[in-house]
């Protein structure tokens, strides 16, 4: 395993250059393969953890959800508010901002990226959860590939460019995630449902976020600094892939159901006559089409 290490520290350092010597011993960040067998282990349990509760009961996990998704908001609020407050003590430039020029504020970015880094190993618990409860139908293409991938990329991130200019995602990424566990946590408490109205609006924010750091990457690239090139290219990629599951995610979450509302709304007022003369049977029908359908949730 240690041969292996060093022949993947080898080619990492000759694909990518010499490691950010600032995180060196920091926990997790020194190899690999934790976080890649962590990755692998996440994938094995999305893939068996349907066929283990198959024949079983789902788990409620009310409680240990409004606890979990608490303390993501708080680490989510936390992380957004050391980063806005390190990049205004730094002095970050918007168009770009190199990993060596801001002294201490640099330092304290390293920091809180690196919780935006485990952050996303904790994360893993969002499909976990569903597995248990047996939400199958929110374990998406979009929901996996966001979950796996992220851990891995962030480890790259943190071993390379773990400041200047990769705050930018991770800041706007920290609040939105404030609104969205914040909203899970409480929808995990029934008599609060009625009243959580922002949803929608939730990805809403999240494809705004994408589009905002392709802009942002974007003037990294027009307007050089002491920022690796290559990395700006591959975050202006991932995001675009990002944007296409997410906007998918939205038309078929969003705008399909409202087409499917309107749809039953004009055939209730169609077939309204009828359902006056046979008020029981339709009554029962109608009573069948007001049983909302089950949002799904997505990061």
């Amino acid at each position: 395993m240690e041969n292996f290490d060093a022949s993947l520290s080898t080619y990492f350092k000759a694909l990518l250059g010499p490691r950010d010597t600032r995180v060196k011993g920091w926990f997790l960040l020194d190899n690999y393969i934790p976080t890649f067998i962590c990755s692998i282990i996440y994938l094995l349990i999305v893939w068996l953890g349907p066929k283990y509760m198959k024949n079983r009961q789902p788990f409620s996990c009310r409680g240990i959800l409004v606890v979990y998704n608490l303390g993501l908001t708080l680490l989510s609020l936390y992380m957004f508010y050391e980063l806005v407050t390190g990049v205004w003590e730094g002095e970050y430039n918007f168009f770009c901002q190199g990993t060596r020029s801001a002294g201490e504020a640099d330092m304290k970015i390293i920091r809180v990226l690196w919780w935006y880094y485990f952050s996303k190993l904790i994360e893993f618990m969002d499909t976990f959860f569903f597995i248990l409860r047996k939400n199958y139908h929110q374990i998406t293409v979009l929901h996996v590939y966001h979950h796996a991938s992220m851990l891995n990329i962030w480890w790259f991130v943190m071993n390379w460019v773990p400041c200047g200019h990769s705050y930018f995602g991770a800041t706007l990424n920290s609040f939105i995630h404030v609104l969205m566990y914040s909203y899970y946590g409480l929808s995990s408490v029934p008599s609060m449902r009625p009243y959580l109205w922002w949803k929608k609006y939730i990805t809403q924010g999240q494809l705004l976020q994408f589009v905002l750091t392709i802009i942002q990457t974007t003037c990294g690239v027009i307007w050089p600094c002491a920022f690796p090139l290559g990395w700006l290219y591959f975050q202006i990629g991932y995001m675009i892939s990002l944007i296409i599951l997410f906007t998918n995610f939205y038309v078929q979450t969003y705008n399909k159901k409202g087409a499917s509302r309107r749809k039953e709304h004009l055939r209730d007022h169609q077939n309204g006559s009828v359902a006056a003369v046979n008020g029981h049977t339709n009554s029962f029908a109608s009573l069948e089409n007001n049983v909302k359908p089950r949002k799904q949730r997505k990061d």
